[in-house]
């Protein structure tokens, strides 16, 4: 019975695609304050030998993938398609000022960004903001993996070869964007429980930003990642309580059965034709041949 009940929250909670999307953000004109400058949107970590197997010798990258079933989580190699469908996701809803670091670490972009970023109050910058710039300085996303966004910094830090994943942290670029009361909504997110929000909808957009593109096949993948991911935020709501490593692991299997519910459910959107192609990377080929990663500047590490 309860983990009948697990399922349905499960189901209800990390969400599906909806026939209805809105591109770009709304209520940033309400913001008086103004964002860090981005002059490379996107930026690229060189291969490293070493630095680039960490995902199999840190503990926590190797129990993400068994987790969720797959080991392009915290991979440290992120094709130019995956990266091109985030660029791609960023530039059609308007958020030309989030900065992306792909498999790559930069404590002096994380706390520039922060000091400069005042859409947020300073309050938050300097304090919550802070903590994070820390957290990044100190525990380097580049050995340790963690996708995420850093509202503070208004950045995307990228470690995973998934594209859902990719966008998901996009919805939370999104999400966070859209708000007046930036530093409050960022704050909250620590509460035990609130979190859940959050993620919910950013996996949301996710799945109706390629609903909406027509992009099945990426989409009945979102729903097989992004199901299992939501139930490893339901457990760590009660670390607490119970080691939150075996909550994590224990509340990603009924994500994985709603995940491929969800998904098995999935149809393509009305007026849409069958496509072979991520939409995403088809566009952004129009445009230009030469792929967004690849022109993206490269540091050593």
């Amino acid at each position: 019975m309860k983990f009948g009940c697990c399922l349905i929250a499960l189901l209800w909670l990390s969400g599906c695609a909806s026939n209805t999307y809105v591109y770009g953000t709304q209520g940033r004109d309400a913001i008086d304050g103004e964002g860090p400058p981005t002059i490379n949107p996107i930026i690229v970590g060189e291969p490293h030998r070493f630095l680039d197997t960490s995902d199999w010798i840190w503990p926590g990258s190797l129990l993400a993938k068994l987790v969720l079933w797959n080991k392009k989580v915290d991979s440290h190699e992120v094709s130019a398609e995956t990266i091109d469908v985030l660029a791609e996701y960023l530039a059609r809803n308007e958020l030309d000022d989030v900065q992306v670091l792909v498999n790559t670490y930069k404590p002096g972009v994380q706390w520039s960004r922060t000091f400069r970023n005042r859409e947020i109050g300073g309050f938050w910058r300097f304090t919550l903001g802070i903590f994070n710039a820390v957290g990044y300085t100190i525990l380097p996303g580049r050995f340790f993996g963690g996708d995420h966004f850093n509202p503070y910094s208004n950045t995307i830090s990228i470690y995973s070869d998934i594209p859902s994943v990719l966008l998901h942290e996009g919805g939370h670029a999104k999400d966070f964007n859209s708000r007046k009361y930036k530093g409050i909504y960022s704050a909250i997110y620590g509460i035990p429980g609130v979190a859940l929000y959050h993620e919910a909808v950013a996996s949301n957009e996710a799945l109706s930003y390629l609903h909406d593109n027509c992009d099945l096949s990426q989409e009945k993948s979102a729903y097989h990642a992004l199901h299992p991911a939501y139930g490893t935020y339901v457990g760590g709501t009660f670390g607490y309580v119970v080691p939150v490593t075996y909550l994590t692991a224990a509340f990603a299997l009924p994500g994985h059965v709603t995940g491929a519910v969800a998904a098995s459910k999935a149809e393509l959107k009305p007026g849409c034709a069958q496509q072979t192609e991520s939409p995403a990377a088809s566009v952004a080929a129009d445009a230009d041949p030469t792929p967004v990663s690849s022109q993206a500047p490269r540091n050593s590490f």
